[in-house]
């Protein structure tokens, strides 16, 4: 099978959680009752963002934070709480506007921008934080190296990104096209082995004045997904 071109797999993306996924996204990840598959995928999640966010500082006061496919916003949210000021993009303008109706009243008018777009191609200035939580697993693993390599001028503290391992279990559900949510329409995660992933940020364009910092690693059930943190040499 021809290996899709990024613009592809972002038009893929784009549509699946724009359209064909929007209704079990929305349920997915609000207090409405879901499937016992969907409940372990949902604490995945959750637990997946509250490790992220405890590799921030407690004290967002004064920093900016760019929340790179943002989805419904509970990170964007979070981090405005904290005090960041945040900039939440998602390729998707459905789960978007969703982020915007949940904004809570108790975070002040204009502590997050919305923007709808390809967050590596947007112009949206410089920050003290990015993170990509589980929004670079869809994409080839080059792809999403590039990704970050093009943010990285902009970011002066750390990245946080999320990549699926390479495991016995991802590799079956990838093989036979049944990975969560949807096994016949859901666009295809990217695994990689660590080493691998290691090695390509070594030698990655535009990266070589980044380190790895912390690794934490999250399966929950049908939910496996393993954070990254990249901070400055």
């Amino acid at each position: 099978m021809p290996t899709m071109s990024y613009e592809q797999r972002r038009s893929e993306i784009e549509t699946y959680f724009d359209r064909t996924a929007f209704e079990a996204w929305s349920r997915l990840t609000s207090n409405a009752p879901v499937g016992r598959i969907r409940q372990t995928v949902r604490a995945g999640r959750d637990e997946m963002r509250t490790t992220l966010l405890a590799w921030l500082p407690e004290d967002l006061s004064g920093r900016r934070l760019l929340d790179a496919g943002c989805g419904t916003g509970a990170l964007a949210f979070e981090a405005a709480r904290r005090g960041a000021e945040v900039v939440a993009v998602d390729l998707s303008p459905t789960l978007v506007e969703l982020a915007r109706k949940r904004l809570p009243g108790s975070i002040g008018e204009g502590r997050i921008d919305f923007r709808v777009g390809d967050m590596s191609r947007l112009e949206l200035g410089r920050f003290d934080h990015v993170v990509a939580m589980d929004s670079l697993i869809h994409y080839a693993v080059d792809d999403g190296i590039h990704m970050l390599a093009r943010l990285a001028d902009s970011v002066r503290h750390s990245m946080l990104f999320t990549f699926a391992p390479r495991t016995p279990l991802l590799g079956t559900m990838h093989a036979v096209g049944r990975l969560f949510p949807r096994s016949n329409r859901a666009p295809s995660i990217e695994p990689v082995g660590e080493q691998d992933l290691w090695r390509r940020l070594d030698t990655g364009d535009g990266l070589a004045s980044w380190r790895r910092g912390r690794v934490q690693r999250i399966s929950r059930g049908f939910y496996t997904s393993q954070a990254c943190e990249l901070v400055p040499r």
